[in-house]
């Protein structure tokens, strides 16, 4: 399978609807599934922006290759997610991320996190935790 059509685009103004790869679960995503699918890769996109803004200094919505790249492997990691119901990502039985790759994505997370809790995105922090 190619992966060249699942690669994100820069600009989250500019965000198609994802193709969902079925092919490693072992039942077919159902409206539900694909909404938390879709609201989980929002919210990746949202934080790898405000991190590449913060740490990088990107100026419009354009991501640097690095946070991109990122972003992308990100996405294909979380579609491809074969648990149902899928667990937050440190709770993970199996850490699907290269080891290198997991310590960037957890900054991006603790950096993104404070940005948005301390501009008022608290009810992604209660979410989180009700998630439990």
């Amino acid at each position: 399978m190619s992966h060249a059509n699942h690669a994100p685009t820069n600009s989250a103004a500019n965000s198609p609807k994802l193709p969902i790869l079925v092919s490693y679960r072992k039942t077919p995503l159902t409206a539900r599934d694909e909404q938390k699918l879709a609201t989980d890769i929002g919210i990746l996109r949202a934080f790898t922006h405000v991190y590449c803004r913060k740490l990088h200094g990107a100026k419009t919505d354009d991501l640097c290759p690095d946070c991109a790249a990122l972003l992308g492997y990100s996405i294909e990691r979380r579609t491809r997610c074969p648990l149902d119901p899928k667990p937050k990502c440190k709770e993970c039985p199996v850490h699907c991320y290269k080891p290198a790759l997991r310590k960037k994505m957890q900054d991006v997370m603790r950096v993104a996190g404070m940005h948005f809790v301390f501009r008022g995105r608290v009810d992604w922090l209660v979410k989180y935790f009700l998630a439990s």
